[in-house]
């Protein structure tokens, strides 16, 4: 870890649905969170801001099956499965960003229909770093978004996992995000 002026941590998606016994878990979903709060700790004691981005679903969201769409409902706004995982410890001042909150417009990315580029631009962030669920689907459409906005992405590969509804999503995922620019880390514990 080595955060700085000019950096953010974007977290994505932590929430109980994304984690075992959640309505869409992610496998090993959870093994993210004592990662990202070694970053977290790195932001704070550094002064990076952080951002967390959330689902944010009406209860009638297109993305559900009811509606035609690919997955079970999940992350319903208000709901237990919309919390952001308990052991997750963001700090009192992370900017939260609420995302796919159109009951007919879908967003994997942190950056569709939010204002998050502009709080970014306002934060003065150059680097964004990246972890959170899911590799394969939100974590990607956000670092692919995030590369097109301007900024140097830096994906925390062992804070991030995947659904890998087809098997190696995930690492097609990382191999795109590579591929536009983005770079791959790896925790490195002190």
């Amino acid at each position: 870890m080595a955060l700085k002026t000019g950096d953010a941590l974007l977290i994505v998606d932590v929430q109980n649905d994304f984690c075992p016994g959640g309505a869409l878990a992610v496998p090993e979903g959870d093994a993210v969170v004592p990662i990202l709060n070694r970053w977290i700790a790195e932001a704070e004691d550094t002064g990076v801001p952080v951002f967390a981005s959330r689902d944010w679903h009406p209860p009638n969201h297109i993305s559900f099956k009811e509606r035609g769409g690919p997955w079970p409902p999940h992350c319903v706004q208000g709901t237990e499965g919309a919390a952001f995982h308990q052991d997750l410890k963001l700090p009192r001042d992370a900017q939260i960003i609420s995302k796919a909150t159109d009951p007919n417009a879908d967003s994997y990315s942190a950056f569709g229909g939010t204002n998050l580029a502009d709080r970014l631009r306002r934060a003065h962030v150059k680097h964004l770093w990246i972890g959170g669920l899911a590799q394969d689907y939100c974590v990607r459409a956000t670092a692919l978004d995030a590369i097109r906005e301007g900024f140097a992405v830096h994906v925390i590969t062992d804070a991030t996992r995947a659904v890998n509804v087809k098997p190696g999503h995930g690492d097609r995922a990382l191999e795109e995000i590579r591929h536009a620019g983005g770079v791959l880390e790896e925790t490195v514990q002190r």
